[in-house]
């Protein structure tokens, strides 16, 4: 997964560009491998060669970069006690400055910052079946997944489509799989047509769990094919919004944060998050778009807009916490637990 940072998309208000500077860790590039067209892995160490936090597969974790940005990829290589971190990066055609600049300036030896590893796309570890789907540089957290499945010798099998083989990353590992457990689509292999979703979810068993992260068009399929299975079965990771910045209505109410006291009005067309860091509140932020999950907040009042793409259904539904970086609010007032 490799998310994206972006000052407000909201009014042209300016936001906080970067995530707090609390809590990180400094690492020095040790490693970087070409796996595919425009995509390398990056490898993290301490500079003195010590332990970094314990993750999971699905995490991911935040790079600080020299410029100012701030990116979310994810952790490809599982380990329970890790030294090093392995990202999967592509470069952006359309890079604003992340996948561009780590591509162009970062050099082993160079030392940055990073945050701690989080993650909102856990595998669920009693799942008797689980069928990983991935599209391009989407492979990266499922690639860990599949890695930890084969070692623990659970029952899985993948989907992985890209564009062509060139653009494919870790397909020599994958192909040692076999077409028993990993199926490779390449789109200009079957004449533009895409992976069908449909019959691959269809062929699992009952009680399957899926799991998907990809460019949203292939998410949105991804969703539709599966509506019929069990909700809490099936598990997206979006890397940039769901909703589009004009879709997305924000502000024209109060928020109160309940331990203080204050409160603020958050005009039409701003972010609570923005609000709350002009005025100095002390608040917890990394993408600014509803992906990474690191802004969640608990609710105490009021009916909140849910814009992420981090909370299921079933938790949005429950108005128990929101993403204060890209919310909305349909009562006039927003109590949260800060």
């Amino acid at each position: 997964m490799d998310t994206i940072t972006a000052p407000n998309t909201a009014a042209g208000t300016a936001a906080p560009q970067t995530a707090r500077a609390g809590n990180l860790i400094e690492v020095r590039l040790a490693d970087v491998e070409t796996v595919a067209r425009d995509t390398r892995v990056y490898t993290f160490r301490r500079p003195d060669g010590g332990r970094l936090p314990p993750y999971a597969p699905g995490a991911h974790i935040d790079i600080h970069l020299a410029n100012g940005i701030t990116r979310q990829f994810s952790l490809v290589n599982p380990d329970p006690d890790p030294v090093s971190y392995v990202v999967g990066i592509k470069l952006d055609p359309a890079s604003r400055g992340g996948s561009r600049y780590i591509f162009e300036e970062l050099k082993v030896g160079d030392t940055l910052k990073i945050g701690a590893p989080r993650n909102n796309f856990p595998l669920v570890a009693d799942a008797e079946h689980v069928v990983l789907f991935a599209g391009g540089i989407g492979i990266t957290p499922i690639w860990c997944m599949a890695q930890e499945l084969a070692a623990q010798n659970r029952s899985w099998r993948l989907y992985y489509s890209c564009r062509s083989r060139a653009d494919m990353a870790f397909l020599a590992a994958l192909e040692k799989f076999g077409p028993q457990s990993v199926t490779l689509h390449f789109d200009d292999e079957a004449d533009g047509k895409f992976l069908d979703l449909a019959a691959a979810i269809a062929a699992a068993p009952a009680n399957a769990h899926f799991y998907c992260c990809g460019p949203n068009p292939m998410l949105k399929a991804f969703e539709a094919a599966a509506a019929s299975r069990p909700r809490h079965n099936v598990h997206v990771e979006y890397f940039t919004p769901k909703e589009e910045a004009g879709e997305i209505k924000l502000g024209g109410f109060w928020v109160e944060l309940a331990r203080s006291g204050e409160e603020y009005f958050i005009p039409e067309g701003r972010k609570v998050l923005e609000v709350l860091f002009e005025a100095g509140v002390d608040v917890d932020y990394s993408c600014e778009l509803g992906i990474c999950g690191e802004c969640v907040t608990r609710v105490i009042s009021g009916k909140p807009v849910h814009h992420d793409s981090v909370l299921s259904e079933e938790e949005q539904a429950t108005n128990e916490k929101v993403m204060i970086c890209c919310c909305g609010c349909e009562s006039e007032r927003l109590v949260l637990d800060m």
